[in-house]
């Protein structure tokens, strides 16, 4: 195919791809819809070392790995996408924007080695608002345009001390002043562009993250879904999962606590990442180590095994409170019957009356988990046939990915 036909495009701010985040997810879920398209060439930046880092060990089907490609520390192809990993000093939370700036420079510079026309570059959240001005005065001389994923209010999010959260929202006011198109993956985030930047007079658009309701390829006898079950002393249906980021603000402290607190006889797994100051932390606070119903199984990188898992879940419960429309969410009305949120606007947006809600007010969580824990299988079934149907009208990857397909096709003056 003509080159000149071709769209490429550059996505910056995962810091890997298929490993834990929403936006890490995502990457990895919208290059698989897209590894067959003929007219969108995909490339992405990963960090090549420090928290979060890229691990292509842990993904099937990589390919063309080499090092020193361009600049980069090594790069690989994955679902026909170019992976380039990026080497960032490790400065706290400046490192997340030591790597958006390094990854913009990058692509820039190779977009003029390789004569790239008409680049979208795609920058997943605000972070870099203090430099955009510059990048895009540099992305517009290639022809190229400036997209940006707003995703949550990175500035409410507990982790940060006072002064990073007063940079994340001065970044996010020139990130939307100066993008081209912002791609919000919720309606609530949509709406609190325009109204909190009107006068920037932002062109938005919705299109959300996705999610599969198919049922996991995995056996039931599979070696792998058995080790696990063994390594952390469960049973098909006789435990509760959490999945997502062990940090702040996905609640993990309200859901230990109110587990302990309520009268269920199975076991609450969590598969996260590791956060040694976190952990030790709730572990002083909570002594959670007491309680042999708290299980921390680490992390797990295995689509198809983690699907498996959730589908054998008794609930599945979520935490989340800072951000848009979460894959884990997505991921687990799709395959989990009995699903407990935490009542926030952006998961009652996305699962509505498919799931149940709980709030961080003493006591409310475990009653609604000693309420689950009487349900019927008819009840807990039938949320979840809701919960499918939910997933499959407003958020299957395969209309997510042509929405995608057409903004980024789309031609911008």
């Amino acid at each position: 195919m003509d080159n000149a036909k071709i769209r490429n495009v550059f996505i910056i701010g995962s810091k890997s791809v298929g490993q834990y985040g929403g936006y890490e997810t995502f990457v990895d879920k919208l290059t698989e819809y897209h590894q067959s398209a003929e007219t969108i060439r995909y490339h992405i930046t990963a960090k090549a070392a420090g928290s979060g880092c890229m691990d292509e060990t842990k993904l099937e089907g990589v390919s063309g790995f080499c090092r020193g490609t361009d600049g980069a520390e090594s790069s690989f192809v994955y679902h026909n996408a170019k992976i380039f990993k990026l080497k960032v000093p490790e400065m706290g939370p400046a490192t997340a924007i030591l790597y958006d700036v390094a990854a913009c420079r990058f692509f820039i510079r190779y977009c003029r080695i390789h004569h790239i026309q008409r680049p979208v570059f795609y920058i997943l959240a605000c972070r870099i608002g203090p430099f955009i001005a510059g990048i895009k005065r540099r992305i517009r001389a290639i022809g190229g345009v400036l997209y940006i994923n707003p995703d949550g209010h990175e500035w409410k999010r507990s982790k940060w001390s006072a002064p990073v959260r007063k940079y994340w929202k001065y970044s996010e006011k020139l990130m939307v002043r100066h993008a081209d198109l912002l791609i919000c993956d919720a309606v609530a985030i949509e709406e609190y562009i325009q109204s909190e930047y009107g006068q920037y007079r932002p062109r938005t658009t919705f299109i959300p993250y996705g999610s599969e309701t198919s049922e996991s390829r995995m056996r039931d006898d599979d070696p792998m879904f058995l080790a696990w079950l063994n390594k952390n002393g469960v049973s098909p249906h006789q435990y509760d999962l959490v999945v997502g980021r062990f940090v702040p603000e996905n609640n993990y402290e309200t859901m230990i606590r109110e587990y302990m607190k309520s009268e269920s006889k199975r076991k609450l797994v969590l598969i996260t990442n590791e956060n040694p100051g976190l952990y030790k932390e709730l572990k002083e606070r909570l002594r959670f180590d007491k309680d042999p119903r708290i299980v921390f199984a680490g992390p797990l990188y295995h689509g198809e095994c983690l699907k498996k898992i959730r589908e054998n879940a008794y609930l599945y419960l979520h935490g989340h409170s800072v951000g848009g429309t979460n894959p884990s969410l997505l991921e687990a009305l799709g395959s989990t019957e009995l699903n407990l949120l935490f009542d926030v606007s952006f998961n009652r947006e996305v699962a509505e009356n498919c799931a149940l809600y709980w709030t961080q007010e003493p006591g409310d969580l475990a009653a609604l988990l000693n309420r689950a824990g009487s349900m019927s299988f008819e009840e807990r079934r039938a949320f979840g046939k809701k919960a499918k149907a939910r997933i499959e009208a407003a958020y299957n990857w395969e209309t997510i990915a042509d929405a995608y397909e057409h903004v980024f096709k789309e031609e911008i003056d």
